[in-house]
């Protein structure tokens, strides 16, 4: 939802102004990339009704878009800066920063680089052309102010004494985002950068490598983040934040794409005053101004989407075009297909279908605490083992049949549980009831977004669980 949110501005602003768009898929962290998460992430957005002009899906001049084929423009731009003095080899390991960052960073004591940085640069180059394991960091100024000029904010001022040396080129050969995405935009022609808030403080580093390649500097802005709506920052473990469950859960994508506008965008005025928050894109785009985006935060209310969604349900919608919407979304032979196999076995009528597969099309389903809880289990513990059911799923992959079930397993012996102490929960999680279909095939075609929010949604049916306790729990989880 955070891409999409960005997305939906540049687009807006490219679009208003003439310009392109251009989708870059910034893959270098290669341990979190995977080609899966590429293919959802184009097809969630191009559900949402967002395009591009160039991309690896539909190529460009600028291209290639994947930073994992553009590995041979980075490290002669690394190699650049530590000829030029801006930028230096650093040895130091993965254990001394570790031993640095638990016991030294606090009290002053200098990082295992900080010596590196001043070492002689010819001994230096001779260790990393002999082999030795190392990486490429920026020499960052130890004093001084950054003043970075952003379109929607008052100049910002960021001092340099708080910024360390960052890592440029990986031990792997793969950039870090920083050095990636300056020498990218530069070559791509990139002319405005518009990214979220969090960015702000990684900008002075960006403007330092602008300057030292020489380079014309992009204009930036940043808009704000969006927050729950206790206003803290959204994240998957608190709301639904992938599109693609809000696609399963039965929103309609006009209605997404319009409520994202709105988490920092002013509504349109009618002639009488009175706003109107119901708008289509290309109206949004017709009057955008990036000047009017507000600052004040973006609160995302799962129950204002709700009613806005509602409206375009019935306003936008016509009889023939609601069936149409129903079939593209689950009323449709190829997921049919799949739900019949689990649901036959237990007809004896036909009009046994939809009452006992309803959970399938449901946003959500009523878990009553009695169904969630195994004999003799207390409401905490199993609050807590569904949450260790969710960090389990979060890992699996392919999202198939037999890789679920190597998941409850493996949460099943976390707890030393009985199999049916944990399949009881996650069944009335999932279906509503404690009984249904094969729980793993179930999983699998709600889909990981769904499961998770049932799931979560279980959690706080049986009190939650608190802070602490969610803390020492992911520690153990993590250990195990």
């Amino acid at each position: 939802m955070g891409t999409a949110y960005i997305a939906l501005f540049n687009l807006a602003f490219a679009r208003k102004h003439g310009g392109q768009i251009l989708l870059r898929i910034e893959d270098t962290d290669q341990v979190r990339s995977k080609p899966e998460h590429e293919e959802r992430l184009i097809s969630a957005l191009r559900w949402l009704g967002l395009e591009w002009d160039e991309g690896p899906d539909v190529g460009g001049d600028t291209g290639p878009f994947r930073q994992s084929e553009r590995l041979d423009l980075y490290r002669p731009h690394a190699q650049q800066l530590v000829d030029a003095g801006h930028a230096y080899y650093s040895f130091a390991t993965a254990a001394e920063l570790a031993q640095w960052r638990a016991s030294g960073q606090s009290s002053g004591v200098p990082a295992p680089f900080d010596v590196e940085r001043d070492a002689d640069p010819a001994q230096a180059r001779e260790r990393a052309e002999a082999g030795e394991d190392h990486v490429i960091r920026m020499k960052m100024p130890r004093q001084g102010i950054c003043i970075v000029d952003d379109m929607l904010r008052d100049p910002i001022s960021i001092d340099y004494a708080g910024l360390d040396d960052q890592v440029l080129l990986k031990s792997d050969g793969f950039p870090t985002y920083h050095l990636a995405v300056v020498v990218d935009d530069h070559l791509m022609g990139i002319t405005h950068v518009i990214r979220g808030e969090e960015w702000i403080n990684s900008t002075p580093k960006h403007l330092l490598l602008y300057e030292w390649f020489g380079w014309e500097v992009p204009q930036h802005a940043h808009l704000p983040l969006l927050l729950n709506t206790d206003r803290s920052k959204m994240s998957k473990r608190r709301n639904p934040t992938s599109i693609d469950y809000y696609r399963r859960a039965g929103y309609l994508p006009s209605a997404l794409l319009n409520y994202l506008a709105l988490m920092a965008y002013p509504p349109n005025k009618a002639a009488d005053g009175t706003e109107q928050e119901k708008e289509p894109f290309a109206d949004l785009v017709n009057r955008f101004d990036l000047q009017r985006i507000s600052l004040g935060g973006s609160v995302f209310d799962p129950e204002k989407l709700n009613w806005l969604n509602g409206r375009y349900l019935r306003e936008e919608l016509s009889p023939d075009q609601l069936l149409t919407a129903l079939r593209e979304w689950a009323l449709n032979d190829d997921f049919l297909a799949q739900v019949l196999p689990l649901m036959q076995p237990r007809m004896e009528t036909l009009g046994d279908f939809m009452p006992r597969c309803a959970f399938f099309f449901s946003r959500r389903v009523e878990a009553q605490i009695e169904d969630l809880l195994p004999k003799g289990r207390e409401a905490a513990d199993v609050a807590a083992l569904l949450q260790t059911a969710v960090w389990s799923l979060e890992n699996v992959a392919p999202w198939q049949a037999e890789a679920v079930e190597a998941a409850i397993k493996r949460t099943s012996e976390f707890w030393d549980w009985p199999i049916r102490d944990v399949t009881r929960p996650l069944y009335t999680a999932i279906m509503g009831q404690p009984v249904g279909p094969p729980l793993y095939e179930s999983i699998v075609l709600l889909d990981v977004d769904l499961t998770r929010m049932r799931l979560l949604e279980a959690i706080d049916t049986l009190g939650g669980l608190s802070k602490k306790k969610a803390r020492k729990l992911e520690k153990d989880w993590g250990g195990a």
